[in-house]
């Protein structure tokens, strides 16, 4: 059911039901590899394998597939990462530049200090970046935007300490030329999904905040204020989303409000003086068309296993301006960008690039080397779907001689609230079993409870040897018979294994009580039947723990173990 609201957005009534706002500590003793406990929270985790929700690419990657290992430079783990510090030290980073442009980007912040700390730290040669990337999504869209951000951020302290001789910093890297508002301008929140509607086009970091982006805040307000933290968050929130800032500074002002006491930097991208750093490899790709050649091959190779994510153009860049991101093509002897009249020779577009080369803004295949050009970067944590392109670019870096950073899939928490924590343990189901389907749960529960036998497998067994001795008595007579009697035996088996369903199917009905808990639980948890970090977002957990929410994640938040958490909350004390 869709229900317009005032203004030109739209709220999605209901996703899936509003888990309580209830949340208390346990222990718990998970069938995963670790169990910690902090801050009256607990997690556990578990090999992505064991989850169901990631694709062969992830896991394959994660335990080390031979069939991946001529796609990345180094491995995810403590040789990996020095491996990529010794590629780093050979390529030359303008770390003036970007101390000096960060400088600027954060001089209304003085009181930053961690932050400021780590803008001295670039010019240092022995200081590298953690990176990781991500569109900026309306109010942070999904949880996983934050996961990824604290995953950085705690990689980052962790080699700093493990490696005294070197210090590392966070880097967010902000997608803000993403021009798909589809995807940036939607969010949900408490099952509730809203949709940004606006007239605006282009880079959707270049957008305004408008009246219809603030009643959509006005909204979700509505539902937070009532919470613990809910009043400081939503201030925090509509002080961010001004009328007539852009996206992009909102973007920057909240992630720097949530995580500048960890010393995290957000990298802006679309300035000339980073972009001027690229005119030789855009030149390059509007010319002769080397990075789309080169992964087109790399690819190949990938998918005659794998599913490629990204696909390359001939020309790999857009031309952005103004209220415009669109492609750029060749026709004939002129460069054309899409859907406009815009169109040059040859020799203007290069003198475009030369005067203008924040009008050019790449796609996938050339964001990565972007980045590693101006960061000195050594790992980038990224999801399944960034692992997966990034595996198809390394043949890129290695021809344009930029080091191929340490690739980290980024972690990847289900967030248990007490009253489902405490449900899910009067089912009696393990911890690992929070990821199968819910008919194969209530299967389970029916078989462990019941009081009657639910299976037929001696009855099975005993038509077996029925058979058996059927066909000693027919193959006496007539070999030829053998096949019939054969036959008769599958059907016989196949009318037990009919009539085992129907047992289960009428004694499922003595658990109605059971069966709709566990769809509710499953219905909270995975709402879609996705992943909850896909759906929700970060807004109703924080309105109720507060800034305690952000220590709890990055206490349980792994680096490189690759492995996925299940986080049990606490409320309050």
């Amino acid at each position: 059911m869709t229900t317009i609201l005032k203004g030109n957005w739209q709220r999605i009534d209901k996703l899936h039901s509003p888990a309580t706002n209830s949340f208390a500590g346990t222990a718990g003793n998970g069938t995963g590899t670790v169990n910690v406990q902090y801050m009256n929270a607990s997690s556990t985790h578990l090999p992505y394998g064991a989850t169901g929700f990631f694709s062969a690419i992830s896991i394959d990657y994660t335990t080390a597939a031979a069939a991946l290992r001529d796609f990345y430079s180094h491995p995810p783990n403590t040789a990996g990462i020095e491996a990529a510090i010794k590629a780093r030290n050979a390529f030359s980073t303008d770390r003036q530049l970007l101390a000096d442009t960060l400088r600027i980007q954060y001089a209304a912040y003085p009181d930053a200090e961690q932050v400021q700390q780590n803008i001295d730290r670039l010019l240092l040669p022995n200081t590298y970046t953690i990176c990781t990337a991500h569109q900026p999504n309306i109010f942070t869209g999904h949880l996983y935007f934050i996961y990824k951000i604290i995953h950085a951020v705690k990689l980052a302290d962790t080699l700093t300490r493990q490696m005294p001789d070197s210090h590392f910093v966070p880097v967010y890297y902000m997608g803000s030329e993403d021009a798909d508002l589809d995807e940036l301008g939607e969010v949900t929140v408490n099952g509730t999904r809203y949709q940004w509607k606006t007239p605006q086009t282009g880079a959707v970091g270049r957008m305004l905040a408008d009246d219809d982006l603030l009643a959509i805040l006005d909204a979700i307000a509505g539902e937070l204020l009532v919470l613990p933290h809910g009043p400081e968050l939503i201030e925090l929130v509509r002080s961010c989303y001004t009328k007539n800032n852009t996206i992009e500074q909102a973007t920057f002002r909240l992630v720097h409000a949530l995580f500048a006491r960890y010393g995290l930097l957000v990298f802006l991208p679309d300035q000339a003086v980073y972009k001027q750093k690229m005119i030789a490899l855009f030149t390059d790709d509007l010319l002769h068309h080397t990075p789309g050649r080169i992964v087109e091959e790399t690819s190949a190779r990938l998918e005659a296993q794998y599913k490629a994510q990204a696909f390359p153009r001939p020309i790999n860049l857009f031309y952005l301006k103004d209220n415009i991101r669109e492609r750029i093509e060749k026709d004939g002897d002129a460069y054309v960008v899409l859907h406009t009249d815009i169109r040059f020779s040859q020799e203007a577009l290069l003198q475009e690039l030369q005067a203008h080369p924040e009008r050019f803004s790449p796609n996938v295949i050339l964001r990565g080397l972007f980045q590693e050009t101006l960061l000195p970067n050594i790992a980038f944590i990224g999801g399944g779907g960034e692992l997966a392109y990034w595996l198809q670019l390394k043949d890129l870096f290695v021809h344009y001689n930029i080091p191929y950073p340490v690739q980290v899939l980024r972690n990847s928490f289900l967030l248990l609230r007490d009253a489902q924590v405490k449900q899910w343990a009067a089912l009696k189901f393990a911890e690992a079993e929070y990821f199968l389907p819910a008919t194969e749960l209530l299967n389970i529960l029916v078989k462990r409870e019941s009081s009657n036998t639910l299976t037929l497998n001696s009855e099975k067994a005993t038509l077996e040897d029925f058979y058996h001795a059927l066909c000693q008595t027919g193959a006496a007579v007539d070999q030829t018979l053998l096949r019939h009697i054969e036959a008769l035996k599958v059907k016989a088996i196949q009318k037990l294994d009919a009539l085992e369903k129907k047992l289960l199917r009428a004694e499922k009905r003595k658990f109605e009580a059971a069966q709709r808990h566990i769809h509710l639980l499953k219905t909270q948890l995975f709402p879609g039947n996705g992943l909850q970090e896909r759906v929700e977002n970060l807004l109703p957990f924080y309105a109720l723990l507060g800034k305690e929410l952000m220590s709890i994640l990055y206490a349980h938040s792994l680096t490189l173990e690759q492995e996925f958490t299940l986080l049990k909350l606490a409320q309050e004390p």
